[in-house]
């Protein structure tokens, strides 16, 4: 359903982000200009199966969000190869991309445009977001004024209605308090059950234990390993972990 094959993702930084066009182009013409690549990841390898739920792990700076970016086609990468059989749905950055000024119902349907839905299947399935999103009596309020517990959780509710082959989650089960992440993780075991191919981003070790059936580990955009000893391989990351401190 998707594999990766040697993906490498450079950025490239340096004086363009501090000055102007016109100063840049002279930079260029005298050679006073500086360029850094700076490779968020490097070679990155692995496949999965229709099912298959892989958890990604690694500290900050793994690369596993700018990973997870190629992957849902947002962006392409330096080198390699993505293939991908299927329609994907990417859960990143939940709560961004609503209208602070628009109401909850307003931002909900205008959410819901943004992933395809029709405004009869909206009509349909507003109720039950509301109610997964626990909003009731929120419908009129203006969106800035939810916590960001709540625009996460609204954010949630519209995009698990989704019934896609290949889904991508950057931390978004960690929305919420304890009773809603159980809510949403159980949830996302339902698509899963589905057939869906999972990628899951957690820094949550546990979840990856219990969910995942494949594991892939980056560290400052290497690979480290990638297996289906998900146990095993927990256990060295955390190991590692704790040698860092």
């Amino acid at each position: 359903m998707l594999s990766c094959q040697n993906v490498s993702i450079r950025y490239q930084v340096g004086d363009f982000k501090n000055i102007g066009l016109k100063e840049w182009v002279m930079r260029r013409l005298t050679g006073r200009y500086n360029v850094v690549d700076f490779w968020a990841d490097r070679d990155i390898t692995f496949s999965l199966d229709e099912g298959d739920m892989l958890g990604i792990i690694g500290t900050n700076g793994a690369g596993k969000s700018t990973l997870l970016k190629a992957v849902s086609g947002i962006m392409e990468p330096t080198a390699g190869k993505i293939d991908r059989k299927g329609n994907v749905v990417a859960l990143l950055e939940l709560a961004s991309g609503f209208d602070g000024d628009l109401t909850v119902k307003e931002n909900a349907y205008l959410r819901g445009a943004m992933l395809g839905y029709t405004r009869r299947f909206l009509d349909e399935t507003y109720a039950s977001i509301i109610e997964f999103a626990e909003l009731n009596g929120f419908e009129d309020r203006p969106f800035k004024q939810l916590s960001s517990g709540m625009r996460s959780r609204l954010a949630f509710s519209i995009a698990s209605l989704v019934k896609p082959e290949i889904l991508i989650l950057d931390e978004v089960l960690s929305v919420g308090d304890g009773a809603f992440r159980k809510k949403s993780e159980a949830k996302m075991r339902e698509i899963i059950k589905s057939g869906a191919t999972t990628i899951l981003v957690s820094h949550s070790i546990e979840q990856v234990r219990t969910m995942c059936n494949k594991v892939l580990w980056l560290d400052k955009g290497r690979q480290i390993d990638f297996t289906d000893d998900v146990k095993g391989c927990c256990d060295r990351y955390e190991e590692f972990l704790a040698g860092r401190k």
